[in-house]
């Protein structure tokens, strides 16, 4: 087996998920970076996730899991702690919030060579000391591979929005592609304009930036323009994993219109209004059918293709 064409970097773990109404609670793989990592597998992508779990029964669970989505492992990836966990509560409407037991860091594993996109975010680009060589990777990659990069900023990790802006923006610096939500703005930013926001940040590196809005779509800026894609009417079951499989919905555009990898920077910074409508009709399309099913469940390459 060759190299992967694409590795995430960042935190798995199992949520304990509990919904409202019910006693039992279950578990569930789960972890920003692993989600996109599984949702980029079950499109057909040749990827590997660098993280690090547990040799543990929750260890176990997740790495099953990610064969099961053809998923790799870097080495590394397993010691002697436990795998972390995050405690997810789903309210009636769907609305998840999390509290978090883990352990955040990576294994001195380098990089495969002639990889073409390189992906973080989340917690694994917030908690030290994973977190800080999560951000020397980006950098080390920076014009040789397509960096990519999605806050989802968990406000527990962070003392004030202040310091988790200052970490956001190290990323956004780092990285070619960026994806955030409407909320992760509101906290980091409240009464800032998104399309402002967007703007500022492609102004610091990013090629494009994506701002998930929800069930009113997105807003992208691409080059100097800025669009709005709606988002399809769904029956949503619950929002658990939704902006992950948008973000690999979006990683998967990008690289049908060949656009990952270091060679495809330049045409990257100059999308055309017609490739960037479609590269966000497609992400949004997929976070779309993962919220009209029960819990991080992203499409299938056949299941994009069909829109559901």
């Amino acid at each position: 087996m060759g190299a992967p064409s694409s590795v995430v970097v960042g935190e798995a773990l199992v949520d304990v998920v509990h919904r409202a109404g019910e006693d039992a609670s279950a578990e569930h793989p789960g972890g920003s970076p692993l989600n996109v990592a599984y949702g980029l597998g079950r499109l057909g992508h040749d990827v590997a996730l660098l993280t690090r779990l547990g040799d543990d029964a929750h260890g176990r669970l997740l790495r099953e899991h990610l064969a099961a989505g053809s998923v790799r492992l870097l080495p590394g990836a397993v010691d002697g702690e436990a795998t972390s966990t995050a405690r997810a509560e789903v309210d009636a409407e769907g609305k998840a919030t999390y509290e978090f037991d883990l352990v955040w860091r990576l294994p001195d594993t380098p990089l495969p060579e002639g990889v073409a996109l390189v992906h973080t975010g989340s917690i694994g680009a917030a908690v030290a000391p994973g977190a800080d060589s999560a951000l020397e990777l980006l950098r080390s990659v920076r014009g040789r591979a397509t960096t990519s990069y999605d806050p989802n900023v968990r406000p527990a990790f962070f003392d004030s929005p202040a310091q988790a802006l200052a970490r956001v923006e190290e990323f956004v610096e780092a990285a070619d592609v960026v994806k955030a939500s409407d909320e992760d703005l509101d906290w980091l930013l409240p009464g800032e304009d998104v399309e402002a926001v967007a703007r500022r940040w492609q102004a610091r590196g990013p090629a494009l930036v994506v701002v998930t809005r929800g069930s009113a779509g997105a807003v992208a800026v691409c080059g100097a323009a800025t669009l709005h894609v709606p988002a399809p009417a769904v029956d949503v079951v619950d929002t658990v994993g939704a902006g992950d499989a948008f973000m690999s919905g979006l990683l998967h555009a990008l690289a049908e219109h060949g656009l990952l990898g270091g060679a495809a920077l330049p045409r990257l910074r100059h999308l055309d209004l017609r490739t960037c409508e479609d590269l966000v009709t497609t992400a949004v399309r997929s976070a779309s059918i993962t919220c009209s099913r029960a819990g991080a469940n992203p499409p299938t390459r056949a299941e994009l293709a069909a829109g559901g």
